[in-house]
């Protein structure tokens, strides 16, 4: 499991780490630089120092096997008085003022100068100057290696410490009982972690939307539901208590047919449930009138049934980004109502046309309608149109679910529905996206 902390440790102490690496390599060319110049200085101040008079024979040489400064000394005639170092790889001849030379042991700095007449040569092994460099920038950076564990443990405390807040909402989350869901309190959090609160307060009050929207479907479900199951129970009753056919065959029927309420209301109350937010798919481009024209053909069997004409009276071309099969169950939704509360005889129309751009599905009925005073309400879940409506033509009980469907689908396709007086009389619904 990855750690912030660890990451935050590791890449804080390999920052630390390379930046004391830089400062080590500045520090190594800034002292390279300065013992140059001081052993250069060195190198003329020997010269200075040495006698300008001639010599008459070689003072001698010896071999002290000191690495330090190489010094040798010929006369006018260009005869070797002396050297200190015999074994020194540097040239017979010497230059005039520094100079590097390279050698099979090494560079070397050298300089050469007049002094009287003589002429004089001191050399030194750069190697010499790069040591002295070397252990200047070491004595600088190791105390800096030295304090290496003591910053790590610093800065894993101080993480730590910046970390504490999390852990605090870390802890408040788990405490919580699944119903809390109030939300978290916001002050005295850092404002790095204020959002990430804030957000989570967001998803709280989101949930506690989505549970108070669930717990009333459930309840209005189970109050739906108990009577048409509580019918069931009593016609199976009294087909169990019939004396004689004709008696029995009355009470299968009736029998089947609060069956087919039952199952018809917990069909719609399925279809509620997806049409919940988050329960549709993915949105699409979907074209509407091959759509609308197969809901028509898959109503029309059930609307010659029931003697309802039901037809397209005019179709365009039109298409909208959604989801096919929320615009199913919705149009699915608006035909069978048209055609259930239609008379025999009467007629269903659905039209299809694109106006300033935007598509809009009619869908007309010439059946009783519902009064401008219940348009309003009809989109309410389980709600009914009064006993005293002329809605008698109902050959499957309504569960007052249909229009909820239709209205919560179509804000969720970015769609808006309206009731109106259609022409020939009935209920005009118009499904404008």
């Amino acid at each position: 499991m990855r750690s912030i902390r660890r990451q935050l440790l590791f890449w804080l102490l390999a920052i630390v780490l390379l930046g004391v690496g830089l400062a080590g390599w500045l520090i190594y060319r800034q002292a390279l630089a300065e013992a140059n110049e001081l052993f250069d200085y060195q190198l003329q101040e020997i010269a200075a120092a040495l006698p300008a008079q001639p010599f008459s024979q070689v003072l001698g040489s010896r071999d002290t096997g000191d690495e330090g400064i190489v010094l040798q000394i010929w006369n006018r005639n260009g005869v070797l008085m002396y050297y200190s170092h015999p074994r020194a790889p540097l040239a017979p001849r010497a230059e005039i003022g520094f100079s590097t030379e390279h050698t099979e042991r090494g560079d070397w700095r050298v300089y050469g100068a007049i002094v009287g007449d003589n002429v004089v040569q001191l050399a030194q092994p750069v190697s010499l100057r790069n040591r002295l460099a070397a252990n200047v920038a070491w004595r600088t950076i190791w105390p800096l290696l030295v304090l290496l564990p003591l910053l790590g443990i610093a800065v894993w405390v101080v993480v730590g410490r910046g970390l504490a807040p999390l852990r605090r909402v870390t802890r408040a989350l788990e405490a919580r009982h699944p119903e809390a869901l109030d939300p978290l309190p916001v002050t005295g959090l850092p404002l790095e972690v204020q959002p990430l609160v804030q957000a989570l307060n967001g998803l709280l009050e989101r949930l506690a939307s989505v549970l108070e929207t669930q717990k009333a479907f459930v309840a209005d479900a189970a109050h739906e539901l108990r009577t048409p199951l509580a019918a069931v129970q009593i016609q199976a009753q009294l087909v169990a208590r019939a004396h004689d056919d004709v008696t029995r065959s009355e009470a299968l029927t009736d029998l089947q047919a609060g069956v087919a309420r039952a199952t018809r209301l917990v069909g719609q109350l399925l279809a509620l449930a997806r049409s919940e937010p988050d329960q549709h798919g993915v949105p699409q481009r979907v074209e509407l009138q091959p759509l609308l024209g197969e809901c028509v053909a898959a109503c029309a069997s059930l609307a010659e049934a029931r003697g309802v004409d039901l037809g397209i009276e005019a179709s365009e071309a039109a298409s909208v980004t959604g989801d096919a099969e929320a615009l199913r169950v919705m149009f699915n939704n608006l035909l069978d109502n048209a055609t259930k509360y239609t008379p025999a005889g009467g007629r269903v129309d659905v039209s299809l046309q694109v106006e300033a751009g935007h598509p809009v599905v009619r869908i007309d009925d010439s059946g009783p309608g519902i009064a401008p005073a219940e348009r309003g309400r009809v989109f309410d879940r389980f709600y009914r149109v009064g006993a005293g409506a002329n809605r008698e033509r109902t050959d499957i009980a309504g569960s007052g679910l249909g229009l909820a469907i239709v209205r919560r689908i179509a804000g969720q396709q970015g769609a808006q529905v309206t009731l109106d007086d259609a022409p020939a009389g009935g209920l005009r619904v118009t499904v404008r996206f």
